[in-house]
């Protein structure tokens, strides 16, 4: 998951992408390997669905997996042009795609603030297109909602994350913020990438703690307010 190429770090135009394909190529398992919920739904009623990504999706899908109220996750990739890409296609960095993660929830038990902050307080989100040694536009952070209430909390926990980057000397934020009907569609990544951490104990990871917190709607949080880095 290492890639260092200058070309790599530069996004795209649509018209330099790649062109991708009209069907996926590969085959995506139907239930997710912990939770025991359908990958691609349907899901229960009620059930809404945001997206993240934050360097590596392997270790970024688990972050999210042992959170409670969540109803399934997934590897993918977004906010790019090529129509059903590969992972291969996607680290050439000419594709425009995020490594991302779906991350589906009950917003009866938990909500966008709790989320997000395990988002923020598991990844640098001031290296721009890059994520510790893992470099190139594919590792870039971003979140991509798909209700108002979920824009509300991204908008909200930046600004206050940045507030406590700045007063540790952390550096600006870089994170993309935008709706998922601009950033397109999420594309499912190969069967392999899926719950890849659970798969592969012993697997590549670099999330985790950052060492900072993030204080945005703590107080008005469900009880459960830990957030659980990799195992």
């Amino acid at each position: 998951m290492i890639f260092g190429s200058r070309a790599k770090t530069t996004l795209p135009t649509a018209d330099e992408a790649l062109p991708g394909r009209a069907h996926r190529p590969f085959t995506v398992p139907t239930t997710h390997e912990v939770l025991g919920t359908p990958l691609e739904g349907p899901w229960p009623d009620g059930t809404e669905v945001l997206y993240v990504a934050m360097g590596c999706f392997w270790g970024v899908e688990r972050i999210f997996w042992k959170l409670p109220g969540v109803v399934t996750t997934a590897a993918g990739y977004m906010g790019g042009y090529t129509p059903n890409p590969t992972y291969e296609e996607t680290c050439t960095g000419r594709t425009g795609h995020a490594e991302a993660v779906l991350v589906a929830y009950d917003p009866a038990v938990t909500t966008p603030e709790l989320l997000l902050k395990a988002f923020w307080e598991n990844h640098d989100p001031t290296q721009g297109n890059r994520q510790g040694n893992d470099i190139g536009t594919a590792y870039r952070s971003a979140i991509y909602w798909s209700t108002p209430g979920q824009e509300a909390a991204a908008r909200a926990t930046r600004e206050a994350f940045q507030d406590v980057l700045t007063r540790a000397g952390r550096g600006q934020i870089t994170t993309t913020l935008a709706p998922a009907s601009v950033a397109g569609p999420f594309w499912y990544a190969e069967d392999y990438h899926q719950q890849y951490l659970h798969k592969n104990p012993n697997g590549y990871c670099n999330h985790g703690p950052n060492g900072l917190t993030c204080p945005v709607g703590v107080a008005n949080l469900p009880a459960q307010t830990d957030v659980l880095p990799p195992a």
